[in-house]
């Protein structure tokens, strides 16, 4: 997670699967850790992300997780993805995820404790912070959403590339 106003950055390191459920599981740590304090008015989460991967705009789990942490949280998210191909594109690529790997660079990873505190202590010279702590659920591959669990989704597409952007409500509308 990178909160583009705030310059801060959230990493969830997980020992077990990418899945979407873990995508939604990094977010839900966020708001818990970071977002809940920071906005404590907040009626919307804005999130942006890639085309593919365990946060693809053709996921179900994807939507149906999201769905499940917008009703847990009580927050209306909506989610604009990056064109198919675009991803670098993305501010976390060249604002976060660039000055951890200079951070760490050449050190040995040898544990999750050592990859945790080395991408905690990330700092740039614009103020960018970093958070990161170890998530070691089990996240399992291969979960099915059925065509009636995704149709329960309250997601509202949008009129620009609806695939791409949408939002998802809290409850059903």
């Amino acid at each position: 997670m990178f909160d583009v106003g705030a310059n801060e950055g959230w990493v969830n390191v997980g020992d077990d699967h990418d899945t979407a459920a873990f995508a939604v599981a990094s977010i839900a740590r966020w708001w818990e850790r970071m977002g809940k304090a920071r906005y404590p008015h907040a009626t919307r989460l804005m999130i942006t992300a890639d085309a593919g991967g365990s946060n693809s705009y053709r996921s179900r789990l994807w939507k149906r997780e999201l769905a499940n942490l917008a009703a847990t949280i009580g927050l209306v998210i909506t989610v604009c993805h990056m064109p198919p191909g675009t991803s670098k594109w993305n501010k976390i690529e060249h604002r976060l995820f660039s000055f951890i790997s200079m951070n760490w660079r050449g050190k040995p990873l040898t544990t999750y404790r050592v990859i945790v505190n080395l991408i905690a202590g990330t700092t740039t010279a614009t103020g960018l912070r970093v958070m990161a702590d170890l998530d070691q659920r089990s996240f399992p591959t291969g979960v099915k959403v059925t065509d009636a669990e995704l149709a329960a989704v309250p997601l509202e597409p949008h009129d620009w590339h609806p695939d791409w952007n949408y939002t998802v409500l809290p409850a059903p509308p």
